[in-house]
């Protein structure tokens, strides 16, 4: 993520000033009432469950990382559990198509009059993310990312939060310290046989359950291995028709290379309604990286 420049000057009398002014009293968190496992779960296997046969909406998008900040506008059409039209608008003008499959990617630019034709590897190529067609169609429609009703899964106690997690809070902060220790060079963990310990590539997901238990409001994903965090907020939602649809979503991806930031402004959103996606290659588009 771009660092932004900051006005110290003015920042130090901001700091000055509200010393002497006598502060605001913050709202203290409110504590939820307790609810068991059981329920919580319930709920989960019900959210990852339900979703339209077909979604439309337009997002207003600024996306940021180590290199680059840019705003862009794109109009999604999705089919359920077949495939996902994503369209970059710039000024008005589509610029880029794109087709997501289960086993395909295609990505169709217009101004450079080339395309990509490529496996979803290339998702984690680019930002580092290991995300299936699922896991994009659930990111999308705001459901529980790789949620899996056979999986075993624990509750995370916290007086302030539902957090219904894939690990135990005791193996979330060991995988911590474990990342810690080598981003400081520290010797990695090592079994009894003095082996590094292998068992430290599971990614580890935490679902944050709004206190409604009717949707997700956040969701914390860690994969040790690749030394990858990423912190998916619900900031707002709609209801349309049954389904609580996100509104405002901010993503945010910290990898050992990049930081990467999105936020994403959902408008005009539709679903259950017949969705055409449209999408053809040029014949005179060669391919993107064939200059490379």
């Amino acid at each position: 993520m771009s660092i932004r420049n900051i006005n110290w000057l003015g920042l130090a009398l901001v700091v000055v000033l509200g010393a002497c002014a006598r502060r605001p009293v913050a709202d203290k968190p409110v504590k939820l009432e307790k609810r068991k496992t059981s329920e919580l779960l319930y709920a989960m296997d019900s959210l990852s469950t339900v979703r339209p046969n077909s979604f439309y909406t337009k997002i207003k998008c600024h996306f940021s990382d180590t290199n680059r900040r840019v705003s862009f506008k794109t109009s999604i059409r999705a089919v359920k559990d077949s495939a996902i039209n994503p369209i970059i608008t710039y000024a008005g003008i589509p610029i880029v198509n794109s087709l997501i499959r289960h086993d395909s990617l295609f990505i169709s630019n217009r101004k450079d009059k080339c395309v990509i034709r490529t496996t979803m590897n290339y998702i984690k190529e680019s930002f580092g993310v290991d995300f299936d067609y699922r896991n994009i169609e659930e990111l999308l429609l705001g459901l529980p990312v790789a949620y899996d009703t056979a999986q075993k899964y624990f509750q995370i106690n916290d007086p302030y939060n539902y957090i219904i997690s894939s690990h135990r809070k005791r193996v979330i902060k060991k995988e911590n310290k474990t990342k810690h220790d080598k981003d400081n060079n520290i010797n990695p963990r090592r079994d009894r046989n003095g082996n590094e310990d292998e068992n430290e590539d599971n990614v580890m997901i935490r679902y944050f359950i709004h206190p409604s238990l009717k949707s997700v409001s956040r969701m914390v994903i860690d994969s040790p291995e690749d030394t990858t965090h990423i912190s998916v907020d619900y900031i707002g939602r709609d209801t349309l028709d049954t389904y609580l649809l996100p509104k405002e979503v901010t993503i945010d991806i910290v990898t050992a290379r990049n930081h990467i930031v999105l936020t994403m402004d959902y408008d005009k959103t539709e679903v259950n309604t017949p969705q055409e996606i449209y999408f053809v290659i040029p014949e005179e588009y060669g391919n993107c990286d064939s200059e490379k």
